[in-house]
Formats: C-alpha cells, sequence, structure tokens
C-alpha cells in the first residue's frame, strides 16, 4: 500500500508523448559523455539535431522541453 504522505517522486511521473525523444547512435560511437555521437528526434514536433556528446543531447532536450512548453501556455 502506497502511503498518501509520501512526496511525489520523478518515478511516478507520467510518460507523457510531449516528453518522449528518439536517440540514434552512430555504429561504433564510443559511449562516454563527451565522446558519444549520433541524432536526437523530438516526437511529437519532429525536431531533430545531430550531437557529439550528451551536453548536445541534453540542452536539445531541454531547449525543446522549453518551447513546447512555452507554446501550450
Amino acid at each position: 500500500m502506497k502511503d498518501t504522505m509520501t512526496p511525489f517522486s520523478i518515478g511516478d511521473a507520467p510518460l507523457s508523448p510531449h516528453w518522449a525523444f528518439v536517440v540514434q547512435l552512430r555504429e561504433g560511437t564510443l559511449l562516454t559523455p563527451d565522446a558519444v555521437h549520433g541524432r536526437v528526434e523530438h516526437i511529437v514536433s519532429g525536431q531533430a539535431t545531430l550531437f557529439s556528446s550528451l551536453e548536445e543531447v541534453r540542452v536539445f532536450m531541454e531547449r525543446v522541453l522549453t518551447q513546447t512548453e512555452n507554446n501550450e501556455s
């Protein structure tokens, strides 16, 4: 039984399609934060970009989600 007094956990958040991305890695890419190469696409908007680090993926996702949030306001 779940305690109703427990604070909201990110693990309890719904999986919204507005927060869905596809990440495609280039064949042979190294899986290190600064050497991962590929393409990321936001499912709902279709916006996409190429990346060469996890930081670039994070920045893209933040930008798209901020734009989406601002457009819904």
